[in-house]
């Protein structure tokens, strides 16, 4: 999820929510890199000694490299992780032109000879796969199905949307429910779960579906958990949240850039819960320095009055 659901944001949701979130996919881990090594940052974000007092998760690989696959896959097994993600659903053109995420999915031949080579090395770990519907073409996943039914997977994450269609347009239910009824593995739904009603009409629709992976909309609304498991939370909390995690933001990372990038990175989605307007909400990403940035989300809080010091 564009790289938000970092051990950064795990921690802090953790320690102002505690027990709210049963589980997280990392930030994908990319098999380009080679080794773990060429990618300190992805690979600081899933070991456990950083992980301590944060939301549990399973780390998420990208890439067709069976070899590579392997590799990372047994490093993440000595690290103790029991389950790895495999991701054929990024809708990023810059990967998916490459055969990557959802741009390996008109390809049901690679999919199975990464599967072919991946599944029985993996030693004891589960592997459990994040795709959606198709790359341009919604009907791929049911040239998949049978595919991904030879194989003793975790469970399959659907989100239904093509990867051309990014985020955008609706999301194709029918042919979420077409291949959930196809499927041998326990089934997770994803896509524009935004509130408590969206993820009980998915259930309703959808009973069989063993869980609900709620993606972007825990960055639209930081209560959306907390709603969704029967409380129901205060504008307040979410709003100490943003607060809490740009403070998390300042102390963690090494530079006034690094800071402002990441700020408004979250910035870019966390806006609604001032209830302000979009154009409102620009003000934060048009400041080129650090105080300006902290000072624009000052201003906006303050003069809502949403909360009071």
């Amino acid at each position: 999820m564009q790289g938000l659901t970092e051990v950064l944001f795990r921690h802090c949701y953790e320690r102002c929510f505690p027990h709210v979130i049963d589980l997280a996919v990392s930030p994908f881990l990319s098999l380009t890199h080679g080794n773990l090594t060429e990618a300190r940052d992805k690979v600081d974000d899933v070991l456990p000694e950083n992980n301590v007092g944060s939301i549990p998760v399973v780390p998420q690989i990208l890439g067709r490299e069976p070899d590579l696959f392997v590799q990372l896959a047994h490093r993440l097994a000595e690290l103790g992780y029991r389950e790895v993600n495999w991701n054929i659903g990024c809708p990023m053109r810059r990967i998916a032109g490459k055969r990557r995420g959802s741009g390996i999915l008109p390809y049901p031949d690679l999919v199975r000879e990464v599967l072919d080579q991946v599944v029985p090395q993996l030693n004891g770990m589960t592997l459990s796969v994040k795709m959606r519907l198709g790359y341009h073409d919604p009907d791929d996943i049911f040239k998949l199905i049978p595919i991904l039914n030879d194989y003793p997977l975790a469970s399959v994450t659907i989100h239904p949307r093509t990867g051309r269609q990014q985020y955008g347009g609706q999301c194709d239910l029918e042919r979420f429910g077409q291949a959930a009824a196809q499927l041998r593995h326990p089934v997770i739904y994803n896509g524009d779960i935004r509130t408590a009603a969206d993820y009980e009409q998915i259930l309703r629709r959808f009973p069989s579906v063993s869980d609900v992976m709620i993606g972007r909309g825990v960055l639209y609304d930081p209560l959306l958990p907390l709603r969704i498991k029967g409380a129901s939370g205060e504008p307040e909390q979410a709003v100490l949240f943003l607060r809490a995690l740009v403070d998390d933001i300042l102390a963690t990372l090494p530079t006034e850039q690094a800071k402002i990038r990441k700020i408004k990175e979250y910035w870019c989605l966390m806006w609604r819960i001032t209830g302000i307007s979009e154009t409102a909400s620009r003000t934060v990403l048009h400041t080129t320095t650090l105080a300006e940035t902290l000072a624009a989300i000052e201003q906006i809080l303050v003069s809502l009055q949403v909360i009071r010091d």
